[in-house]
């Protein structure tokens, strides 16, 4: 079974940096193919934030361009979101995920961690 696990969460103020991490805890697999991040406020559907793929093309909501950077790291199952410059509207719940194949011929599934809590005030 995979287990996506974030940290890093928490309540900062307008301007001020965080650091998001997401490790997933799982036996062999056969591999990751994309790491990323979505977020989901109240009564809003969740939308991408940004993702990396294992070949390392990202994609950014537009945002987030120029102040948050995912990275990612198939070999760790490992990913961050390095968030700068935040905004009052940068806040909501955000969730990892990772599209993992359980085995090297298997089919690939998104798997999502719990989320955590960002805040940020004005």
């Amino acid at each position: 079974q995979v287990q996506l696990s974030e940290s890093g969460g928490g309540l900062v103020q307008a301007g001020e940096s965080l650091v998001l991490s997401c490790t997933a805890s799982t036996g062999k697999i056969g591999g990751i193919s994309r790491l990323g991040w979505y977020r989901q406020v109240p009564g809003k559907q969740r939308e991408l934030v940004a993702t990396i793929t294992s070949g390392g093309t990202t994609v950014y909501a537009d945002s987030v361009k120029g102040r948050f950077t995912v990275s990612g790291d198939v070999a760790t199952r490992s990913t961050s979101l390095h968030m700068a410059s935040l905004k009052p509207e940068d806040t909501a719940v955000y969730y990892c995920t990772m599209d993992i194949r359980l085995t090297v011929m298997g089919e690939l599934n998104d798997y999502w961690g719990r989320g955590t809590q960002v805040t940020v005030t004005s």
